[in-house]
């Protein structure tokens, strides 16, 4: 065999050995490193959602700790159904203490929501309108939540600056059955 003949085997021999490593040894090792970096790049993902879904979880308690704060804030603004007899008593003790006559009070048909009893009262009252003012400062001061609405003042004919109030008072009550 001559020597050139004996080099070109050789060389298709290394070729050849090439191939066959190529085909057989990198090709599948680089198919299968792109598959693990697919599959990690996914569970990086996934991480990534659970560590965001993590902070919002916690964001979420926050909130709900704030939330349980303003709850009891606002239950503490709603006296028990017992006490109905102590915020009408409150409410004519401020009429009076301002100089306005209470006519009449009646009690109107109670509402029960979530949670809490709205009973609304019609009063009638009688005064200087400085007296209805301070009334109701006084009357927004208080510790209870409270709602005026339908409120009507009419002027009295007879003396200047007296006035006759009709209004609709909503005291808010906390429901023992909620």
């Amino acid at each position: 065999m001559s020597p050139n003949l004996r080099k070109v085997i050789f060389f298709a021999i290394l070729i050849g050995l090439a191939f066959v490593a190529y085909t057989y040894m990198i090709k599948p090792a680089n198919e299968s490193l792109i598959v693990q970096k697919n599959a990690m790049e996914q569970k990086r993902a996934k991480l990534r959602e659970l560590e965001n879904a993590t902070i919002t979880a916690e964001d979420l308690n926050k909130q709900l700790v704030q939330m349980k704060e303003v709850i009891e804030v606002f239950e503490s603004k709603l006296p028990p159904k017992s006490e109905i007899h102590t915020v009408l008593k409150n409410v004519t003790v401020i009429a009076r203490k301002h100089g306005l006559t209470p006519k009449t009070i009646r009690t109107l048909p109670r509402k029960t929501n979530n949670g809490y009893i709205e009973q609304p009262l019609k009063m009638e009252l009688h005064g200087n309108f400085n007296a209805y003012y301070a009334f109701l400062l006084e009357l927004e001061k208080l510790d209870r939540i409270m709602k005026i609405k339908k409120l009507s003042l009419k002027k009295q004919n007879k003396q200047e600056g007296i006035a006759e109030a009709t209004f609709e008072v909503s005291i808010f009550f906390q429901d023992a059955n909620a």
